[in-house]
């Protein structure tokens, strides 16, 4: 899909080694108490909150963890925390239009914390719907490959359900569709017997910048210190770099 999405896989790999880990936990665990605040601790009944412990388990997060998030965001805990969804929008070099989704309990600390990301790493903020018209809501099946599941298999259960595009990333395989026709991909994709990593409602890019090593490694170290902050929850580009170019970024 784009060259966010295959460093997303590469990082992806890492992640078990990750000094970072406890922050990705903190980020899957804050998911789960916002999809169980909005729509109830009932994981039968709340698709976005099964799809968020899914991919916290499938992340290693302790049953524990997830088990009180849920009764947190359900409103069982006495330690629940209301966030609220902030994005931001702006531009990092060469012109790629970068959406921040942010979860916080403190708005100024996340616009400050955001602000300083881009200044720092030679990009720069703007204003609200100067840079969102470039994405659109999709959802996002990402399968990883094993034994007898490849491209054919995934595309076969979830091209009737209403997958838009079914893309071989290397390791994983990864389908796109209509925000609203995520669960129903999911569920076909189960039904035929094959595991999923995660499932996601992403903003996709309808045009992408495609750059050159530098121009990835620069934009990669803002997505990086954007990442970095614990409020924010998603980082989307509209880049793309060829497998040549990041198969150059990951010897460095």
């Amino acid at each position: 899909m784009s060259g966010h999405s295959k460093w997303a896989t590469t990082k992806h790999k890492k992640a078990a080694i990750d000094a970072k880990r406890g922050k990705l936990f903190a980020k899957l665990i804050k998911n789960i108490e916002v999809a169980a605040r909005t729509g109830g601790g009932d994981l039968a009944g709340n698709p976005t909150l099964f799809d968020a412990v899914q991919k916290a388990k499938k992340s290693s997060v302790p049953n524990d963890n997830i088990d009180r998030a849920v009764k947190r965001g359900s409103g069982e805990g006495a330690d629940a925390v209301d966030y609220q969804t902030i994005m931001y929008e702006g531009y990092g070099t060469n012109g790629v239009a970068v959406l921040v989704e942010c979860l916080t309990d403190n708005r100024n600390r996340a616009a400050s914390e955001v602000r300083l990301a881009f200044s720092r790493n030679g990009g720069s903020l703007a204003d609200p719907g100067s840079v969102s018209y470039l994405f659109s809501r999709k959802g996002l099946v990402v399968v990883p490959k094993s034994d007898g599941v490849g491209e054919d298999e995934v595309m076969m259960a979830a091209l009737e359900a209403g997958a838009d595009e079914v893309t071989d990333e290397g390791d994983t395989i990864e389908v796109l569709c209509e925000a609203t026709d995520l669960v129903a991909v999911r569920k076909a994709i189960q039904e035929a017997g094959i595991d999923y990593d995660s499932a996601d409602v992403i903003f996709h890019p309808s045009m992408e910048v495609e750059v050159d090593a530098e121009g990835a490694r620069k934009i990669l170290r803002l997505i990086d210190a954007l990442e970095d902050s614990d409020d924010v929850q998603n980082v989307y580009a509209n880049f793309d770099a060829s497998d040549e170019v990041m198969a150059e970024l990951e010897n460095d």
